[in-house]
């Protein structure tokens, strides 16, 4: 189900985002040393590749690709807001007052999401309110599981990385350990050992984990979007009134 999303940008999570890494390489810099030390593009691979692997693994395909693309979520959030779907469902509910359901057969073609087509070609066709209610609930229950199983990937990734970042600094220091005799090449193996658990920990903390949390409260706040205007749907299918079908939808603005 296509869902719009924003264009503007989701300034907290930029600005998360951007203090995090910051702190960390500014403490990197205060402590004496030099941020190009912990650029290491041998654990790099080994942390996100290993990672990467790891999720494509556990995950079906579509959940995978899904969860792939809900990433521009945390940036670029859907844009949908409780207000302005309580301001169409009220719009509706007085056209149809005055012209009767099939008054807002035009306005189907006008929705973009399919959820919301789909409910008001329902509404439309004269379904009873009982089975309308019960046909749009069971594909909610299906969205929010798929949903939320995408945006699981990330919080996968977030369990993950860490350890294949403990897999990094072993593999150092197997290097390290073969060239005990050669001094010059002791450097870059213990390099890649401490930074593989840095870029580990590092990315679960302050990227994976928190873009799964985020992702999982757009996904929740859809849903009750969603339930919102199934609400909607019915009130207005049972023929209520708009004022009480307003005083009933101002709950979902707490």
């Amino acid at each position: 189900m296509p869902v719009r999303v924003s264009r503007r940008f989701d300034l907290i999570s930029i600005a998360g985002l951007t203090i995090g890494v910051a702190a960390i390489l500014a403490g990197q810099v205060l402590e004496g040393g030099h941020i190009g030390s912990l650029l290491q593009p041998t654990a790099f691979v080994i942390v996100i590749g290993g990672t990467l692997g790891a999720v494509m693994l556990q995950s079906p395909l579509k959940v995978f690709l899904d969860g792939l693309a809900m990433s521009r979520w945390v940036f670029r959030p859907p844009q949908a807001t409780v207000e302005e779907l309580m301001r169409r469902i009220l719009e509706w509910s007085y056209q149809a007052r005055r012209g009767g359901l099939l008054a807002l057969e035009p306005l189907i073609e006008r929705q973009n999401d399919l959820f919301e087509r789909r409910g008001l070609q329902m509404l439309v066709d004269g379904a009873e309110p009982e089975v309308l209610r019960e046909t749009l609930e069971l594909e909610l229950t299906a969205y929010e599981q798929h949903h939320q199983d995408a945006a699981r990937i990330w919080q996968a990734a977030g369990g993950y990385a860490p350890t294949i970042g403990i897999i990094g600094a072993v593999m150092g220091l197997i290097h390290v350990m073969e060239n005990l005799s050669d001094p010059a090449k002791l450097g870059s193996g213990i390099a890649v050992a401490f930074v593989a658990t840095i870029y580990g920990v590092g990315s679960a903390n302050l990227i994976f984990l928190p873009m799964s949390n985020k992702l999982k409260a757009i996904v929740s706040r859809q849903v009750r979007l969603k339930q919102m205007y199934i609400e909607g749907l019915v009130a207005i299918a049972n023929g209520e009134n708009p004022r009480m079908i307003e005083a009933k939808l101002q709950g979902y603005l707490l």
